[in-house]
């Protein structure tokens, strides 16, 4: 068999049926296709490749899904203070700075966080539903080569009885079924998707119109719940019941929901979640750092044994590494519930790759190194002292390794990432861009930089 690409002699962490890792693998790659995947030996007698990679000293695992990232948030990376109250940092210091972006800012934004992601190992990425300059983004992020699913910033609630109801929720509606029709999911890799920002913003009129959206579409709908315990109080006190019950009530759960935080859920609602096949992601470190209160009363252990399907993301502008997200949740629930049986490594490492490839309806073309599936593959460079010496695959690259040992990335069966560098992006031009744009964002919204030591210029 004649293919493109063969990489010969890497250990493959296959995420396969059967989880086989292979010691002495190859993986053989055809247009942007997995055509081989095994035993070296066996895949070299089979294939007749047009370019050989040595993938000794190295460690190739399925592309990460970070199926929750903020991806026009990164030129307000570490400015939010930490020791405020949930509201208050949101609404004081993330969104305006957020909002007080130009144009050309959130496109600056948008390409710093895919290519952290891409150099990280991160292959394919669902953003968070809050782009505000959609198709000017949209444009900033074409051609460079990762695969995506984005969303608008949408919300419809009138809180304030003056406003017109209706017309704020055709608004809306209207907005997604625009968005999608543009930038549809007909095989190209970055589509639009009828996401909410959730919590309480949306009313049960803009869910359902979503979700039919997304029905019809054959996509899906991400959205944001519970990360502070508002959403509960709120839906309680409004419609008698928790969020996830309400969402159950109306009709709007279902395989092609994605829920994202959900530390503020009660016990009465995991139940609902699994029967529905509703999707939940968890951002485990924003969840520290927020102080969500994820490992004093999150109930991920039962989700999972309930059958919910769970994904990771990384969330706002500090990290997109999710190799560190990956590590972040397998200790998070060992510490809080002391029992190390909680989430052993091979379970998150899955949450990052199966259950975010399922959460974004691509279960049967992305996750794994399987023959048939996206040729979406990261080389992990095992020269390095967290890898050496290598006694247990999976076990040190989740408690040992994290992106900056990504050497090499695969996307589409293209070379996104070699030997450390982006081939679709011009780093140093983005980087110098990105602090310029970073510097001009802070100077215009007048926000103080609050420190604990004196920074002396």
């Amino acid at each position: 068999m004649n293919v493109d690409t063969l990489i010969s002699g890497a250990i493959l962490i296959t995420m396969n049926e059967g989880r086989e890792v292979f010691m002495d693998g190859a993986i053989a790659i055809t247009g942007d296709r997995i055509v081989a995947v095994g035993r070296r030996e066996d895949v070299e007698a089979e294939v007749t490749p047009r370019e050989t990679i040595d993938g000794r000293g190295f460690v190739a695992t399925p592309g990460f899904v970070n199926t929750h990232v903020h991806i026009t948030e990164p030129l307000i990376k570490g400015y939010t203070p930490e020791a405020l109250p949930f509201d208050e940092g949101l609404m004081r210091w993330t969104i305006p700075l957020y909002e007080g972006q130009t144009v050309e800012e959130q496109g600056v934004g948008a390409r710093l966080a895919i290519l952290s992601m891409l150099r990280t190992g991160t292959t394919t990425f669902l953003e968070a539903g809050t782009m505000i300059a959609f198709d000017e983004i949209m444009a900033a992020i074409e051609g460079t080569g990762i695969r995506g699913r984005t969303g608008r910033w949408t919300l419809d609630r009138a809180f304030d009885p003056a406003q017109d109801q209706a017309g704020l929720t055709e608004t809306a509606a209207s907005a997604l079924a625009e968005d999608v029709a543009r930038y549809p999911d007909d095989g190209r890799l970055i589509a639009a998707w009828p996401n909410l920002i959730g919590h309480q913003t949306a009313t049960d009129e803009l869910w359902r119109r979503a979700k039919a959206i997304a029905d019809e579409n054959n996509l899906g709908i991400s959205a944001h719940m519970g990360p502070a315990s508002n959403d509960d109080a709120w839906y309680r006190a409004n419609e008698g019941h928790g969020p996830i019950e309400h969402l159950d009530a109306i009709g709007v759960l279902g395989p092609n929901i994605n829920l994202v935080h959900m530390v503020h859920i009660s016990a009465e609602e995991v139940p609902l979640l699994a029967k529905s096949g509703t999707n939940v992601t968890y951002c485990p470190g924003a969840s520290l750092k927020g102080g969500y209160g994820g490992s004093a009363i999150g109930l991920f252990p039962e989700m999972y044994e309930a059958g919910v399907n769970l994904a990771l993301g990384t969330d706002g502008s500090d990290t997109h590494d999710m190799m560190r997200m990956i590590t972040t949740m397998a200790g998070l629930f060992k510490d809080a519930r002391m029992d190390t049986h909680q989430f052993p490594a091979h379970q998150p490492l899955e949450m990052a790759t199966l259950g975010g490839a399922k959460a974004m309806g691509l279960a049967d073309q992305i996750g794994s190194l399987e023959v048939g599936k996206k040729a979406d593959i990261v080389l992990h460079d095992t020269n390095r002292p967290e890898w050496r010496p290598l006694n247990h695959p999976i076990n040190q690259l989740v408690w040992s390794a994290d992106g900056r040992g990504v050497h090499s990335v695969w996307v589409d069966g293209v070379r996104v990432v070699d030997a450390f560098r982006c081939t679709t992006i011009d780093e140093p031009a983005l980087l110098i861009e990105a602090q310029a744009a970073g510097e001009a964002n802070i100077a215009r919204s007048g926000l103080p930089l609050l420190c604990a030591w004196p920074i002396i210029q």
